[in-house]
């Protein structure tokens, strides 16, 4: 008896001493000519789609991504959301990794240590645009929290006849290039009728001193808005049988668009937010970021088609799909909304005000939306739209120690050059982000422009600052800050290695609003001051402008300049090492 017990008990730990089971795939990114929109167009599809298929794991396994470039330009595979190792995330210049150069092949190997809703993309110059993006789902190795009878990727995109590389030309040489809906003398009429023709007069000359555009709620137009890589004409169908819980596992792949998302005819049970499993919240419709993830759960109780609904903010269209009993079953298409204008409080003209509010939130459907257009979603009464306020954490979190330094992170931009910048300064101009590994930080965000930007931060979560409890603070990758406004979230630094710090919209990265961040255990010297030696400074230390920078967007002169906040090293940039080769690499 003895004898069998011991061989059980070593079989366990021979067991338990082997690699976990790799699930593996292999990728082929190639240029070919597709036809989505009636017009033959080169882009980039991985094995043969726009977008690439869909990868699913088990958490706890080890993935094995072969992935090669059968392009004759550098090519990466950024893996979005993902907990793993630094040279394993996918972008040039960052932890050593090169990119795939043409006719190589990279192997990607990394545990799955995370479960829920991800995506994969390119980070490399304009490839995302250009179709080289695809989904991820992991499921969790014990049970999952969330049940379904049926579970469906529902991927959003938006496509464009140009190349990636014409677009930023166009912006480069005038970022009104696709402002194509634009207020016409009838607009100002309207105006002047509704709020008398004095205000209607000066608002209107407001807008032509500053030489902006209150229609400016998205930087490119023309664009097929795809789900699943169908266009609203071939409507991608969810098959359900009525009664059955449906998963719908939304994601933002798309450059530049972000979106109200709706099923008219059904409440959504929103139970994952950027892979992270959240506590239910009931709502009729959600806004939607660039990069941004949400499982939503539907309960469709009639034998009939409903029509997920997917609006750009700027009301170009619909990516539109359905959810149906039988194939070839249509819902009703809703009305377009309303185009909002924008006001002047999302030109941070209230902005001071928001700087004196605590760290409540100010998320994107929140904070000061009787005053600004870009938050006026056109939600009809007594629908309920998405906070990040209404999120919590489902569980406990780990860490809810008080944060030990704050880190101020303004996004501005110069329209007339288009050039977006964080603090001030372009990525090749900047230098990294210095972290404490293990140390517990607040990202107080500064939106110092008439644009929201979905800030991500690769190779860990943030906390929302949402006002839930400490340990209900619910985890995203991915954070709207909304024009003129303020938002803060915490971090633990406990991922080693660069971590990549950008807005999600692809031409504000590539035009400069992105940075680095280090975690590392730095030397005793680097470390630095926290946040009570930092307020002991504040007292004598007078606030200086930053070089560069413009508040509003092309208006020189308008700083919102803040008195002891720290930069956005939080020391003095001649203590920063010197950057390395590819440091600055441009994606």
């Amino acid at each position: 008896m003895r004898i069998f017990s011991t061989a059980i008990v070593a079989a366990l730990i021979l067991c338990s001493a082997l690699p976990a089971r790799a699930e593996e795939y292999s990728l082929t990114i190639t240029r070919e000519t597709v036809n989505i929109t009636g017009h033959p167009v080169r882009k980039i599809t991985i094995n043969g789609t726009i977008p690439g298929p869909t990868l699913r794991f088990t958490e706890g396994e080890d993935a094995v991504i072969h992935v090669t470039n059968a392009m004759d330009e550098d090519t990466s595979v950024h893996w979005h959301g993902m907990i793993l190792p630094g040279a394993m995330e996918g972008v040039p210049g960052f932890n050593g990794f090169p990119g795939i150069k043409p006719g190589e092949t990279f192997t990607y190997r990394f545990p799955l240590r995370q479960s829920g809703t991800y995506w994969y993309h390119a980070h490399s110059m304009g490839q995302e645009q250009d179709g080289h993006y695809g989904s991820i789902v992991i499921t969790p190795k014990g049970k999952d929290p969330v049940r379904a009878d049926r579970d469906y990727v529902v991927l959003l995109s938006d496509f464009h006849d140009e190349d990636s590389g014409d677009i930023i030309a166009n912006l480069k040489m005038s970022s009104e290039y696709y402002q194509y809906a634009r207020r016409t003398i009838g607009d100002f009429f309207d105006s002047a009728r509704a709020d008398g023709f004095g205000k209607a007069w000066e608002n209107a000359k407001m807008w032509g001193e500053m030489r902006m555009l209150p229609t400016d709620l998205s930087d490119v137009s023309g664009y097929t808005f795809l789900v699943n890589g169908r266009t609203p004409e071939q409507s991608w169908t969810g098959i359900f049988k009525p009664g059955e819980r449906v998963r719908l596992r939304f994601i933002n792949a798309s450059a530049m668009s972000i979106y109200d998302v709706r099923i008219p005819g059904l409440k959504m049970s929103v139970v994952q937010a950027d892979g992270q499993d959240v506590e239910p919240v009931a709502v009729d419709e959600f806004r939607f970021g660039v990069a941004e993830t949400y499982d939503v759960i539907v309960t469709p109780p009639e034998d009939e088609a409903y029509t997920i609904a997917a609006e750009p903010i700027d009301r170009t269209g619909f990516a539109l799909a359905t959810l149906a009993p039988r194939e070839g079953m249509k819902g009703p298409v809703p009305q377009p909304r309303p185009r909002t204008l924008l006001t002047m409080a999302d030109m941070g003209m209230g902005h001071m005000d928001h700087m004196n509010m605590d760290h409540m939130d100010h998320g994107p459907m929140d904070h000061a939306a009787m005053e600004s257009g870009w938050a006026q979603a056109g939600t009809p009464p007594g629908d309920k739209a998405l906070s990040y306020a209404d999120l919590r954490y489902y569980g406990t979190q780990k860490d809810t120690r008080d944060p030990q330094r704050e880190i101020l992170v303004r996004l501005g931009g110069n329209m007339e050059r288009y050039i977006w910048t964080i603090n001030g300064r372009k990525f090749e101009d900047s230098g990294p982000i210095n972290l404490e590994y293990g140390g517990r930080v607040r990202l107080k965000f500064v939106n110092d422009t008439m644009m929201a930007h979905p800030m991500h931060l690769h190779g860990m979560f943030v906390q929302l600052e949402n006002g839930q409890p400490a340990e209900k603070l619910p985890n995203k990758h991915t954070v709207i800050v909304p024009p003129g406004q303020s938002y803060s979230v915490l971090l633990t630094a406990d991922e080693p290695g660069e971590w990549a710090f950008h807005c999600h919209l692809l031409f504000h990265m590539i035009s400069g609003m992105m940075n680095k961040v280090v975690v590392a255990q730095l030397p005793p010297g680097a470390v630095p001051p926290s946040m009570k030696q930092d307020k002991q400074k504040q007292k004598t230390k007078q606030s200086s402008p930053h070089e560069g920078h413009t508040m509003p967007m092309n208006h020189e002169g308008m700083h919102h300049d803040m008195p002891g906040m720290e930069d956005m090293n939080g020391m003095d940039h001649s203590s920063m090492p010197t950057p390395q080769n590819g440091e600055h690499h441009a994606h």
